[in-house]
């Protein structure tokens, strides 16, 4: 009876399940109204995120409901390049990418990248011959930088009595000519072209026979007057001349000489004098050149030459060390004052020539006349032999030249060359 009265059981779960358990009523379609273009670009947005989010999950939207991999549609890559106007969000980005990917390149193509280096073959040229830096003097054939050549020839006349000795500046003359001046005295005419000593004396008075060697080398001529004969020669034949008696001031007295032993100049003094007269160079033909080529054995080591008397004559030993040859003179060594150093050129010269008696001189003695234009025997002595030949001289102003037998041209070696006058039978040589 009491189950009469018991309450009726009411159904489990709440009104929400009830109403989960209803069929779903579907939505209004709440889409605004699009243009067929709006369309597709909305369907190809979605299609693109779809493919998008295929591509990162690996799955396609029917993979992911039913958890399969379903076959890949060939035109799904065609739908990403399909690109309409205007231009939508799949166009700009689109574009974004290209601009990006087209500055990158630029960017690692004009700074990480280098050229590629194009080898061509080496060119091997020969190289030219270097230009010879020095050239012979054509005063003494010894190796000269070029410009030497073209200064002008200076001679001096140098005295030679005993108050002169010891000279200074013979030893460094390119050519040394040697003659009896008056009374037996001899007397020196130094040649310079080479060499500029800073001191060069005693100097005295012009001869003929000395200006006419001059001439032959187109040498300006400096002395301390001279002969009549030879005062009017230097006007008549055109001679460089550098007078002391007109050019004082180029000349200047040691108070360690008496007068008139005690005139002396510098090279580079006479040297100005000349550019101001304009006698800036010299033209002239050196003597003919060859290599040294000492003896062995000398055939001619010791020579002497009789000049006047004892206190003149002159005496030359071969040194085969330097291929040169010490002179004495008077029974003693003739040095040099600049260097006190043994006067030793490298060639020797003995030229037989003709001497008279010219005018007397202011003290009695008679001046020397020595017959230097013509020709005569000759002894070239050097490298320690002797070779006999011939000495000529054309004309006053031509050069002299030395021949041997077959009248060919006596060669000498670079260096200074000693040319003296002697009388015939005044000559002597030995090994």
């Amino acid at each position: 009876m009491d189950s009469d009265f018991t309450p009726a059981k009411r159904p489990a779960g709440s009104l929400q399940a009830k109403l989960d358990t209803l069929p779903e009523t579907p939505k209004p379609d709440t889409k605004t109204f699009q243009t067929p273009e709006e369309a597709a670009a909305v369907d190809d947005i979605d299609q693109s995120a779809g493919l998008a989010e295929e591509v990162s999950n690996g799955l396609s939207l029917d993979d992911t409901a039913n958890n399969q991999k379903p076959p890949k549609s060939p035109r799904d890559w065609r739908a990403l390049l399909k690109l309409h106007w205007p231009p939508g969000k799949k166009e700009w980005t689109i574009a974004a990418v290209v601009v990006l990917l087209g500055g990158l390149g630029i960017f690692l193509l004009t700074h990480h990248s280098k050229p590629v280096a194009i080898v061509k073959p080496a060119i091997v040229k020969p190289k030219p011959a270097p230009k010879p830096t020095t050239v012979p003097s054509t005063l003494t054939g010894l190796p000269v930088d070029p410009s030497v050549n073209q200064r002008p020839v200076t001679g001096v006349m140098i005295e030679n009595s005993d108050q002169a000795r010891p000279q200074s500046g013979l030893g460094q003359a390119g050519v040394v000519f040697e003659a009896v001046a008056e009374g037996g005295i001899t007397r020196f005419l130094a040649l310079y072209q080479d060499t500029a000593p800073a001191n060069v004396g005693p100097i005295r008075s012009a001869r003929p026979y000395y200006i006419q060697w001059a001439l032959g080398f187109n040498a300006a001529y400096a002395h301390v007057g001279g002969s009549p004969d030879a005062l009017a020669d230097i006007k008549s034949l055109g001679v460089r001349d550098l007078d002391e008696f007109a050019n004082g001031g180029s000349y200047h007295r040691s108070a360690s000489r008496p007068a008139p032993h005690n005139v002396y100049t510098a090279i580079s003094t006479l040297n100005q004098l000349e550019a101001t007269k304009g006698f800036t160079a010299s033209t002239y033909t050196g003597f003919a050149r060859k290599t040294a080529a000492p003896s062995k054995q000398p055939t001619a080591g010791n020579i002497g030459l009789v000049l006047s008397g004892s206190d003149y004559n002159v005496h030359y030993s071969y040194v085969a060390a330097t291929n040169s040859y010490n002179r004495s003179e008077g029974g003693a060594p003739q040095t040099d004052a600049n260097t006190s150093q043994q006067i030793s050129p490298k060639v020797v010269v003995a030229m037989i020539i003709p001497k008279s008696q010219g005018a007397l001189d202011a003290s009695g003695a008679y001046y020397s006349n020595y017959a230097v234009v013509g020709s005569g025997p000759v002894y070239v002595f050097q490298d320690g032999a002797a070779t006999v030949g011939t000495w000529t001289k054309s004309s006053p102003t031509s050069q002299i030249t030395f021949t041997d037998a077959s009248n060919q041209p006596i060669k000498l070696i670079p260096g200074q060359a000693w040319l003296s006058a002697i009388s015939p039978g005044n000559l002597s040589y030995s090994p």
